[in-house]
């Protein structure tokens, strides 16, 4: 490890962070935003839940320089370029975990807010979402932690992040740069699962309780 060029690049490493930062979350937050709806749509018409699956686990299996390349003739490169596609990938995981989540709540429970007079939007709000949450966040962890990874790849469409050093340090034959890169891809998959736990626990008291 040469720690002097890792002193004298901490405003790149840092802007590097920063892209694979906001690469890893924005395709997240909007991967859930398409993905709730449809698993909404798919709870209350249950035809459209295999199709939805196998569509976007079609998506899922395309290799992603194959994507970022297809879409570089329309967006260009740069960060939408990876953007979109890296959302693609977040929809089978949310979809999925959504769907599972809200079909694992007790039927009882559903039968008690009816009872209560909680209407549909009401019940789905207050009484089944809550108790949904530790499995949607759960894929909310599998689709932050994969696109962590992926973001790494967006480096060779210039669209930055850490994937840069590691780019950067095999073509210069410099391992430093290789080996920051991914120790901080790393970092950055743990600390963001673990965020994401420590919310659910915040957002789930009575499961701590319960525990």
């Amino acid at each position: 490890m040469d720690w002097a060029w890792v002193g004298e690049n901490l405003g790149r490493i840092r802007g590097y962070a920063l892209q694979h930062l906001f690469l890893t979350a924005v395709p997240v937050a909007a991967g859930f935003v398409l993905a709730f709806p449809m698993s909404l749509a798919a709870i209350r018409w249950r035809r459209l839940y295999a199709p939805l699956l196998g569509f976007t686990g079609m998506l899922f299996t395309i290799p992603s320089i194959a994507l970022f390349v297809l879409l570089i003739p329309v967006t260009g490169l740069g960060p939408l370029t990876a953007i979109v596609p890296l959302t693609i990938y977040t929809l089978l995981i949310l979809i999925r975990n959504t769907v599972e989540g809200l079909d694992g709540v007790d039927p009882d429970v559903r039968e008690a807010a009816e009872a209560m007079g909680y209407t549909r939007g009401r019940r789905l709000l207050g009484v089944e979402l809550p108790l949904a949450l530790p499995v949607i966040v759960a894929g909310l962890r599998i689709a932050t932690v994969t696109t962590v990874g992926l973001v790494t790849i967006t480096a060779l469409i210039g669209a930055g992040g850490l994937g840069r050093l590691i780019v950067d340090g095999f073509t210069l034959f410099f391992p430093t740069s290789v080996v920051v890169g991914v120790v901080l891809s790393v970092a950055f998959a743990v600390a963001a699962d673990l965020v994401l736990l420590a919310g659910q626990k915040a957002l789930t008291p009575w499961r701590a309780g319960r525990a």
